[in-house]
Formats: structure tokens, sequence, C-alpha cells
């Protein structure tokens, strides 16, 4: 048998918090979400509604700060969808994403 060669380049944190996404662009229509993880270059997340490889998302979520190490963060991260795993919880979908650009946004 073949082994499966890691791709990932940046570690992934497994995280169970809530993200608010919105699909193509539109940030009227956002859904929460939940996260399976997330590393500095890419997230899974569990979604219920359908959504495309290669379509543009938008996401925020606040990292704990067990994960930055200081207290916690809030970012806005634009990506883009690079697979769908469907019906794999519950009947959501397993989406990974790439990250292409993030924004710290500041306290509320």
């Amino acid at each position: 048998m073949a082994e499966t060669q890691e791709k990932r380049a940046a570690r992934r944190f497994a995280l169970r918090i809530p993200v608010a996404v919105s699909q193509g662009g539109n940030s009227a229509q956002t859904e929460t979400a939940q996260i399976r993880d997330v590393s500095a270059r890419g997230i899974c997340l569990y979604l219920d509604s359908s959504v495309t490889e290669g379509s543009p998302i938008s996401f925020t979520l606040t990292l704990p700060p067990e994960i930055t190490l200081t207290e916690s963060i809030r970012v806005q991260c634009q990506g883009r969808v690079v697979r769908v795993d469907e019906g794999v919880a519950d009947g959501k979908m397993a989406v990974a994403a790439v990250i292409e650009e993030y924004e710290f946004l500041p306290e509320s």
C-alpha cells in the first residue's frame, strides 16, 4: 500500500468554535458554522448550505488565548473553497478553504 503524503504546511488546531461565514462576497447573508480545524493558511468547517469548490468565502472568527498565547483576537478572513465533502456531520458539509487575506479586528 502506498503511504499518504502529508501536504499541510502549517500546524492545524482542532477548534470547536462558531464562525460567521459569508459566501460569494455577499456579507449580507451570513450563516453561523462550526469550525473543525484551522491553521495559518486554511480552515475546515461544517456548513448547512451548499457551496461550490472554487467559490469565494469570507468568515470571522475569534481565536482563543490557547492559540494566540495572549488574549482572544477577532480575525476577518477571505479565502477560496478548495474542497467540499457532503453529508459528513448530521447532513452538513465539510468545507475546506484556503485563507488568501486576513485582517485583525478591533475589540468590540
